[in-house]
């Protein structure tokens, strides 16, 4: 039997469509994909650097001080740990007895205790909408599942924090609201999602297409 290396974003496409799903892991044919904006990897870069320097100080930076919910919390500061699991060359990864590879790379680490809370940041150009939040849910669940099968405990619930332009200061400085969004762990969900995944791809390709696989 073939075995597959996946990722939460791999898990989303199948959600969105199982055939091209099944068509880009059999490389037969992969959906096209857009240029990936410049701004949101920037900015994912410079956070990573202001999450580290408070870090390297033992404390945490004002966007999470400032909420109840960081009460008692620490970032995770072991530094060679965090640069295999922010690698989306690497990550954090799972295999199961079959040798099928689950993977995914994190924003940040939040400890209280000795459990871990996932910490995502996430960048948007307008304010945030009821549903917004739940885009990340699959994601945030698969960071979890994948913690809590290489031996670690993480607490039931993770974070989002969203960065939005507000205004441009006099001095030219873009300035950003943050709006941070607790929500419960569902590892469940996420073991789900990726022993579905693996069911359809050791299947025939599904016939019902969408208008990007439509004749492929």
């Amino acid at each position: 039997m073939t075995t597959h290396k996946l990722s939460p974003s791999a898990i989303n496409l199948m959600k969105d469509c199982p055939r091209c799903f099944w068509l880009t892991q059999h490389k037969v044919w992969k959906r096209p994909s857009g240029p990936f904006p410049s701004l949101p990897s920037g900015m994912d870069k410079i956070l990573k650097h202001h999450f580290n320097k408070f870090r390297d100080k033992g404390e945490l930076p004002p966007e999470l001080c400032e909420h109840q919910h960081c009460t008692n919390m620490k970032l995770f500061d072991d530094e060679e740990k965090m640069k295999v699991w922010q690698s989306n060359f690497k990550g954090i990864s799972f295999t199961d007895k079959a040798g099928n590879e689950l993977h995914g790379a994190i924003d940040n680490i939040l400890v209280k205790g000795k459990k871990l809370i996932v910490l995502d940041y996430k960048t948007r150009g307008y304010a945030l909408k009821e549903d917004t939040a739940e885009h990340y849910r699959l994601q945030q669940n698969t960071y979890n599942f994948l913690l809590r099968k290489i031996g670690h405990e993480t607490e039931d619930f993770f974070f989002l924090l969203f960065y939005v332009p507000k205004e441009v200061a006099t001095t030219g400085e873009v300035i950003f609201d943050t709006e941070l969004v607790k929500m419960r762990v569902d590892t469940k969900m996420a073991e789900k999602a990726w022993k579905d995944a693996l069911k359809l791809l050791n299947e025939d390709c599904p016939k019902k297409s969408c208008g990007w696989c439509d004749g492929r």
